[in-house]
């Protein structure tokens, strides 16, 4: 019963600080690491124990497969070289810069315990970044740069993570031996992650009732990320595939019912685990700190700070050396011209270089490393410090810095979303241009007088006095749903764009059943 009371606890205070963040437009995960810290220093706060390989697949998968889903493939390709170099080099670097003053910090500590340390702190989390961006007038492309390496960059982190803690646990393997099996695990995930979700939209296609669709979508998440595990894959790698091919085609067999309610229980979810790993984390250091000297805890803490500054320092030294690079060959013309639109100017980055927030995959990482490994309470204080450090630091400065800046952008999303709004309400009229019905004339003037503010207000959509309410307006409304499907195939428009307007004819749709 205690453990059941601390946890509605802990998250009726997550909603209170998530409110409060909101409040002061701070990133909520900020709040979330400051109540972890909290916790560690309660002498009364319950000891709980999670086995540290259910860590990653608990917190990782579904935040991983959410992100995932609403990824567009079409800005990634947009933006590949800027995302592709944040990825691996960005990553790289950061690892092994990490280990570097890790190593030299702690000389006993082996290289691959420090490597281990650098995958940890390497990858930025996506729900701070996104959490400030949202609020703040951004341009378009770097969202996209941003959100694209979050995506990515936790592959290529634990991909490293995966081959250091797998040196430590066999200590006279070298790291060629692991060559051939990662790039086995690199392909087999992609196609691994494809299979499965054909696999999975055949056995699941039948099941519209909300409840048990929902369950079925997160049961699928964790068997998927599980047999990948079990197979010897990447399960980040595994997810990302299977949820990208999933949102390829989920939209057309999805009922708008069951698509809302998803939404919301995912973002629910997500939420929920964040919540969760701050406290399990705050609650695992909390024994480690009190059972610490102060001389020792000093030791610590010197250490987590060296590696915070180096986890900062080495993004900013590799992304404004990046774009000044590109700026020069940019001026010499020395550029392929699909990659001049690429080159960052020096204040878009700076953004980037300053959006390094760490989070719920640094935490979850660290929480999973097997009891027996070495320096294992080290490198989880380390780990939350950087956490909470990163979060506090860029965290509650980027809004301010973002606004100093006096960032310009032309509204590609809703220019696309208000072209997509005419394409999708041509075809409701053309739907039902044939019918020679009173209603059907009633509903033509509707849907002209909603095209014609579609046209002139990019901002314009359904109201409640366009919404269908008989078989005549839902057949408009099919209609228009695939035209908007189609306009995503051609990438006539992008995923924000898509999901914009999608949602509006959600809610046009759930007013028929209403």
């Amino acid at each position: 019963m205690l453990t059941f009371e601390w946890i509605i606890g802990l998250l009726l205070a997550a909603v209170a600080l998530s409110a409060l963040a909101r409040r002061i437009k701070v990133p909520y995960p900020t709040f979330l690491a400051l109540g972890g810290v909290l916790l560690t220093l309660l002498p009364w706060a319950p000891t709980w124990a999670l086995e540290p390989k259910l860590a990653l697949a608990l917190f990782v998968a579904p935040v991983l497969l959410d992100a995932a889903f609403d990824t567009s493939l079409r800005d990634l390709r947009n933006n590949w070289l800027p995302v592709s170099t944040l990825v691996v080099v960005a990553v790289g670097v950061t690892t092994a810069a990490v280990a570097v003053v890790a190593h030299w910090l702690r000389p006993d500590m082996p290289w691959a315990v420090a490597i281990a340390l650098g995958a940890i702190v390497a990858p930025p989390d996506a729900a701070a970044a996104t959490a400030i961006l949202r609020q703040v007038n951004l341009p378009y492309r770097i969202q996209k740069i941003l959100e694209g390496e979050s995506l990515l960059n936790d592959a290529s982190a634990l991909l490293i993570y995966r081959v250091a803690v797998g040196l430590v646990a066999a200590e006279h393997m070298k790291i060629r031996e692991f060559v051939p099996s990662i790039t086995i695990a690199l392909v087999g995930s992609l196609a691994a992650g494809f299979l499965f979700a054909q696999v999975w939209m055949m056995i699941t296609r039948r099941i519209t009732e909300a409840p048990s669709a929902i369950i079925t979508q997160f049961g699928g998440t964790f068997m998927v990320w599980i047999i990948a595990e079990h197979l010897g894959l990447s399960g980040i790698l595994t997810i990302i595939a299977y949820a990208i091919t999933i949102s390829r085609t989920a939209p057309a067999r999805t009922s708008a019912r069951l698509r809302v309610s998803s939404y919301a229980v995912w973002e629910t979810v997500v939420f929920v685990l964040n919540v969760l790993a701050f406290m399990l984390i705050g609650l695992q250091l909390r024994p480690i700190w009190s059972g610490l000297d102060d001389e020792v805890r000093w030791k610590y803490c010197s250490f987590a700070a060296a590696i915070l500054a180096v986890v900062i320092l080495a993004r900013i030294l590799w992304v404004m050396p990046y774009g000044a690079l590109l700026r020069t060959l940019k001026t010499r013309n020395l550029l392929p011209a699909h990659v001049v639109d690429a080159v960052p100017t020096l204040k878009r980055g700076f953004i980037v270089s300053w959006c390094g927030m760490r989070g719920i995959v640094t935490l979850a990482a660290a929480f999973a490393l097997p009891e027996w490994f070495p320096y294992r309470d080290l490198i989880l204080l380390t780990a939350f410090a950087v956490v909470f450090g990163s979060l506090v630091i860029q965290g509650l400065t980027l809004r301010p810095l973002i606004l100093a800046l006096n960032f310009a952008d032309d509204d590609p999303v809703g220019r696309e979303a208000a072209h997509a709004r005419g394409v999708v309400f041509r075809a409701a009229l053309d739907e039902i241009d044939a019918d020679p019905s009173e209603e059907a004339e009633i509903l033509r003037l509707e849907y002209r007088a909603v095209l014609l503010r579609a046209e002139n207000d990019p901002d314009g959509g359904l109201t409640s006095r366009e919404l269908p309410s008989d078989p005549l307006r839902r057949r408009a409304i099919a209609a228009a749903r695939q035209a908007l499907l189609n306009l995503r195939r051609t990438e006539a428009i992008g995923d924000d764009a898509f999901h914009l307007v999608e949602e509006e004819l959600d809610r046009a749709e759930l007013s028929v059943e209403a």
